[in-house]
């Protein structure tokens, strides 16, 4: 049955951002006078833990150091906005099959969503930078990271997402790269598409209604 809404993920589903991000945190400890440095190693590692600020505080307890010690916030502030200088520079472009996909869903009347960890400034600088408009004018709801107490796996986003469609689980499909993201929406009781990412290939998808090498052969009758 067709979906009424489809709820997509940003980092990794809608593009190939999670380098971006290794790029903006590197340059941003540099900036700062630090010398980590997270190599893809790393970063693949940290990325089990979501969210930006709470990545940052996983390495430091990793490390042996105390997250306390640091200001956290305005460190991830700095790495935002550096993220999205280099987004707005054309450093990203969108993952294949989603540009096609999200315009034949608008032409078939379904709305569309974002439940993230990312936070709200990074998701508008992906929409400005690969389909040169505002958030709000590409997805009819957003729901981002900083607006919840608990992220991925938790499904705390993905309620948020249904509340402001108005909608059933069962009447929504959403789309996600990572096992953590998968079991997010599991949680909130949605089949789920997935397209493993740079950084997820070879996690555990089982569960999912579909893993995918990309968007580009999906149908909304999959």
């Amino acid at each position: 049955m067709r979906p009424d809404a489809l709820i997509f993920d940003v980092d990794g589903t809608l593009a190939e951002t999670e380098e971006l991000h290794r790029r903006a945190f590197n340059e941003t400890f540099a900036e700062a006078g630090l010398t980590w440095r997270w190599s893809r190693a790393d970063y693949r590692i940290l990325l089990r833990t979501t969210g930006g600020k709470e990545r940052i505080a996983a390495f430091l307890t990793r490390e042996g150091l105390d997250p306390r010690a640091v200001d956290i916030p305005a460190l991830h502030y700095a790495k935002t906005a550096r993220y999205g200088a280099l987004m707005a520079a054309g450093a990203i472009g969108l993952r294949p099959g989603v540009a096609e996909l999200i315009d034949r869903a608008r032409r078939a009347g379904l709305r569309l969503a974002v439940a993230t960890t990312t936070s709200r400034p990074n998701v508008e600088a992906l929409t400005l930078a690969v389909w040169k408009r505002p958030a709000a004018e590409v997805f009819d709801v957003l729901a981002c990271g900083d607006e919840v107490a608990a992220k991925k796996p938790d499904p705390e986003i993905y309620r948020l997402a249904l509340v402001r469609l108005g909608l059933s689980p069962a009447s929504c499909l959403a789309f996600e790269d990572s096992r953590n993201g998968l079991l997010s929406a599991l949680g909130a009781g949605l089949a789920c598409i997935v397209t493993p990412s740079a950084y997820t290939e070879g996690e555990d998808f089982r569960g999912a209604r579909a893993v995918l090498p990309d968007l580009s052969s999906f149908t909304l009758e999959t």
